[in-house]
């Protein structure tokens, strides 16, 4: 089992929210897997990321259906959809409505709730 960090631990398991537009994955266009930074379940795919302006990792859906798991929040005022962890339940960030297609969603993520594990080139795997 991983020792979270102070700052995984705060957005993770005290449902926090890094700053925006200081995520390490924020800008990150390597190919690969987001996986939980508290369990290591894949969660997302390079291949639906995409820059939505908002200051946070986002994406278009999730790895599968059964990577997350998604609850009304309804905290600070705000009617909203959280996304958690479908392994060990850790907040990752929200779901909202105005993505771009197939889906229409944009899942709005914190960096520190992620780890990310590039895929090798044809050529780094022959080596």
């Amino acid at each position: 089992m991983k020792i979270l960090t102070p700052e995984e631990f705060h957005i993770l398991r005290e449902k926090g929210t890094e700053p925006a537009f200081t995520g390490k994955y924020l800008s990150n266009k390597k190919k690969g897997v987001y996986k939980c930074a508290g369990c290591g379940n894949e969660l997302f795919l390079s291949d639906e990321k995409y820059d939505s302006g908002t200051g946070w990792p986002s994406f278009w859906a999730p790895a599968s259906k059964d990577s997350i798991e998604l609850m009304p929040d309804n905290s600070f005022g705000m009617r909203r959809t959280e996304v958690l962890c479908s392994k060990c339940g850790g907040h990752l960030g929200h779901v909202f409505n105005d993505g771009p297609k197939p889906t229409g969603l944009r899942y709005c993520i914190n960096s520190i709730a992620l780890d990310f594990k590039e895929e090798k080139s044809a050529k780094e795997r022959k080596d």
